[in-house]
């Protein structure tokens, strides 16, 4: 019989390669099959509810890797609720409707303007579903559970109906109006944009100085006056209808040298902009405060039929230019502000393909706006008008789906109020939890900032606004009209409205004082997508009987504050007066391995699809929760390789208590905590302090610490120091033991709670550890609980006393280290340490409990009092601890590594100690007769 025969040398079927990329896919299957989603809910069909909204991604291509994240980590939290007492199902969506899918459509050849708009629409919702098709399929590969076979989806005729409503309520309450006023207008869309669909890049522009002349001074300028405006848009000055100053600043009259006009600029900028002009030396003529020069008239550069106003105004600062604004009411919200003040036209001189239009002027009709820099100039300059222009670098809006810039343009645009309601929304806002917290002042201050919200697109593929118009071109805005028009949209969908005219879609019988005739037109343009996606918790939460409004938590990228968050928080505010959410979570965006932005045509693009199939998604799962998403965080492969290091390491823990409980059986077996080793005892504590940790870290969405806690638990705690020392009681003391079934019990305990607590981040190995575990009942790790915390009482002294020992131990590993530089020993079985105590350390020693002499892992431990320690030669201080170091005596045991003086006490065993003999004589009873080798 060989020696190896008598250890208890673990053993299990578990692989030590997971094979992830080929079995992760074949137990999704299953999960399918067993339909585990639902068996999960309906175990907790009568707990408390925990309800994760999903944000609606747009439906268009394959996924990426910030999908990937955001997927992932609510897939972590779905899980976690469920197991930890929750019902918490999980409805996937998408956002179907806008822009991107027309632009596909004409990618792949259709004319937009060629067929009705009903085709056109049929066209984007069968490419929006085969989209939504191909992102449901990787989203099932990152196993993500969810309802996947009834997701919402906004071109859902129930969704677009109940959208609807909440126009309609919105309506009723006197928060959607109609005006000219300026918005980001696309040129390369056609169409208005909200803000959350701008994104800001910087861009070098040519600003102008220019000067107006004074046309009526109030006795205060004179007709050879001239105003020095500064434009940083100068196609704009085609319609600039005034000149804004500050009403507090001071204004010089000043008369260069060599001139035979006076100019006007800000006293402040004088002496910054006076070189630009070529002005050596000048007169200051007079100086008034801006409120003085109020109302002033100047004559248009080169428009005789214009005039523009002298205006006062809170916008106009000293940071730059020359503290005269040029302002064009119908290019910007600050001039619309001011000139509505002032009782000025809102001019629009710029077509919706961003081309001049006929009343900017012959010089101008038909030029791209953006090409008429020199055109301006060249008019200025003719009228002895122009100063002087620079390039100047600085962050102007950008269409993000088009990646072109936009202008400000007053187009005839319906709105929704913010500013009739924005106290109740800031009021609901300050009762949201916020994960990070720095998330309430983002959204906060986004809310107060937020202008009135433009609520219609010049596209055909969305919702349209519901809304008629009478013979005199009188909007009906009527609420009853409206939910008329929601119930064909429940029955019919929103296509019906393209495909009947408005004497179809009115109620039956309908008449209206404005259409003596009744004769109607209806409205063309569609709902801002926003409007869409943020009126999912009337087209979700209160349509599905599983869900709740409002929801526990909406999770998304920070890109959402100004986007879904946002529009969302509006209209539950307007309609219901309460936030549609009770907490926020949002994370950072995903960068390459050196920090920057991911981009196609940058090729540093990760698809999570690739990682799955090459490494397997429980890498990318474990990764999610490896960074800090409260910012942007890095990926890359070689990130993830090391990502899969740690995911080896943990699967080889798991594998080893695996080995070493498979002849362990918990109902029989099972050691209660009042009767176990000591060293078993601070153990089986101290994983219940984990436990609890873990779990704290779980209900506050801290899923970064999780990945912090249990690398640390599992390096340290248990492979450095538990595993370490297991191997000398679990592999040599007797199988049944004491010993060994105290350990055991602490084995079995850290792997199913590790086992559960890792489902949530990766739950294919869970699965796969569970079919590995007998004596488990449950059909599937999932449909077990998070383990709890147990009460083990007071464990401030166990604590205190086991900390005392892990000095001692870095003290012993410092002993032992120097003995081996000293060529005193080899390995840590070669020693035989001394230690010289204290009566303080001596009753410490006393209260352990413990086998020290395990525990530091050498053959022999003696104990002395620290006055002995003037007579050892080699003995000194380590940090507090009286050691010395002796190469251990007697022989070594071929079975258990460890130096013993009581070798072949029994004849029969001549290499073996005492103990060991005794352990082979009661269970393996026929080495006696066999002999061992």
């Amino acid at each position: 019989m060989k020696y190896k025969d008598t250890l208890n040398l673990g053993k299990t079927g578990f692989p030590m390669r997971g094979s992830l990329p080929k079995t992760e896919p074949e137990r999704q299957a299953k999960w399918y099959a067993q339909d585990l989603y639902q068996k999960r809910l309906s175990q907790n069909q009568l707990k408390p509810h925990f309800n994760l909204h999903d944000g609606p991604p747009y439906a268009n291509g394959n996924i990426h890797i910030g999908h990937a994240l955001n997927k992932i980590t609510k897939d972590i939290i779905v899980r976690y609720k469920n197991m930890a007492g929750f019902y918490a199902p999980y409805v996937p969506g998408w956002d179907t409707h806008g822009l991107p899918i027309e632009q596909q459509l004409t990618k792949l050849g259709h004319d937009r303007k060629s067929m009705p708009k009903h085709e056109w629409r049929n066209l984007a919702k069968d490419f929006a579903l085969k989209q939504v098709d191909t992102q449901r399929a990787d989203f099932k590969r990152l196993g993500v559970l969810g309802d996947w076979d009834n997701p919402y989806i906004t071109l859902q005729p129930e969704f677009e109906a109940a959208q609807i409503r909440v126009f309609g309520t919105m309506v009723s309450k006197g928060y959607i109006f109609k005006g000219a006023k300026p918005v980001y207008w696309s040129w390369s869309s056609e169409s208005a944009l909200a803000e959350a669909e701008i994104e800001y890049h910087d861009i070098d522009s040519t600003s102008l100085f220019y000067a107006n002349k004074v046309k009526e001074g109030h006795g205060l300028l004179d007709e050879d006056t001239y105003f020095v405006v500064w434009t940083t848009t100068p196609f704009t000055v085609t319609a600039s209808r005034g000149i804004t100053l500050g009403p507090d600043f001071e204004y010089s009259v000043v008369k260069p040298s060599g001139e035979d006009r006076k100019f006007v600029v800000a006293t402040d900028l004088l002496e910054t902009v006076a070189p630009k002009f070529g002005w050596e030396s000048w007169e200051t003529v007079a100086t008034y405060k801006g409120q003085e020069l109020d109302k002033i008239t100047a004559y248009h550069p080169w428009d005789s039929e214009q005039e523009e106003l002298v205006m006062n105004a809170d916008h106009v600062t000293l940071d730059s230019g020359t503290g005269l604004v040029h302002t064009a009411p119908g290019f910007g919200e600050d001039d619309y502000n001011v000139g509505k003040k002032y009782g000025l036209p809102a001019d629009v001189t710029v077509d919706a393909k961003g081309f001049m239009t006929a009343n900017a002027g012959p010089d101008f009709e038909g030029k791209f706006y953006d090409d008429v820099v020199g055109t301006v100039i060249n008019k200025l300059t003719d009228a002895r008008l122009f100063l002087a222009k620079e390039k100047i670098t600085h962050s102007y809006p950008f269409d993000w789906r088009t990646k072109k810039p936009i202008i400000w343009r007053a187009v005839p645009q319906w709105f929704a109020s913010v500013e009739k309601f924005r106290s109740e929304i800031l009021s609901e806002l300050d009762k949201v939890a916020y994960f990070p917290e720095w998330g309430k002042v983002r959204l906060h201050n986004m809310i107060r900032d937020r202008g009135d919200w433009v609520i219609s697109r010049q596209r055909v593929w969305g919702v349209p606004l519901p809304i008629f118009y009478a013979e005199d071109g009188t909007a009906i805005l009527d609420e009853e009209v409206i939910g008329h028009v929601a119930d064909l949209f429940a029955e019919h969908g929103s296509n019906y409205w393209f495909e009947h005219e408005a004497k179809d879609l009115l109620p039956e019988g309908y008449t209206n004082e404005h259409s003596p005739n009744g004769e109607f037109t209806k409205e063309e343009d569609i709902m801002d997508v926003w409007f869409d996606s943020g009126s999912s918790w009337n087209g979700v939460l209160n349509t599905r009987p599983q869900l709740d409004y409002p929801a526990d938590m909406y999770l998304e990228g920070s890109d959402q504050y100004r986007g879904w968050f946002n529009s969302s928080l509006i209209t539950s505010v307007a309609v219901n007066g309460i936030a549609p959410y009770k907490a926020i979570l949002s994370q950072g965006f995903t960068l390459d391995g050196k920090g920057n932005k991911m981009s196609k045509s940058l090729g540093n693009t990760i698809s999570p699809i690739e990682v799955a199939n090459k490494l397997g998604v429980e890498i990318l799962r474990l990764w999610t929760i490896s960074v800090d998403t409260s910012q942007d965080m890095p990926v890359s492969n070689e990130i993830l390789k090391q990502v899969s290091e740690n995911y080896r390491k943990l699967r080889n823990t798991l594998r080893f208590l695996m080995a070493n409980t498979a002849d362990f059986d918990p109902t029989k077996d099972a050691i209660a905590y009042s009767d176990l080793s000591a060293h078993d005892q601070y153990f089986y504590a101290l994983e219940n302090e984990f436990v609890a940790d873990i779990r704290k870290d779980y209900d506050n969405y801290r899923l970064n610490d999780i990945f912090k806690r249990v690398i640390n638990f599992v390096n340290v705690d248990l492979s450095a120091f538990y595993l370490d020392i297991a191997k000398d009681v679990v592999y040599v003391e007797a199988p049944t033991s004491h010993a060994r079934r105290s350990m055991q019990t602490v084995f079995y305990k850290t792997l199913t709670d590790l086992v559960r607590l890792l489902l949530p981040v990766l739950p294919h190995t869970a699965e796969e550890v569970w079919e590995y575990l007998p004596h488990e009942t449950a059909e599937f790790a999932y449909l077990t609980d998070m383990p709890e915390v147990e009460d083990l009482g007071d464990t401030t002294a166990l604590f205190d006393h086991w900390a005392v020992f892990m000095k001692l131990r870095d003290a012993v590993n410092k002993v032992l280290e120097e003995a081996r530089e000293a060529d005193l020993i080899g390995k840590n079985a070669e020693a035989a340490l001394t230690m010289y105590l204290t009566a303080e350390q001596k009753n410490w020693l006393a209260e352990l409990h413990a086998d020290v002499r395990l525990l530091l892992m050498v053959s022999q431990l003696h104990v002395q009092d620290v006055q002995d320690v003037q007579d050892a030669e080699n003995a000194r201080d380590y940090d507090g601890w009286q050691l010395s170091v002796a190469h251990a005596t007697g022989g070594v045991s071929p079975r258990d590594r460890m130096f013993h003086e009581d070798l072949g006490a029994d004849p029969a065993f001549p290499e073996l100690s005492k103990h060991e003999a005794e352990i082979i004589r009661e269970f393996y009873p026929e080495a006696v007769t066999e002999g061992l080798e």
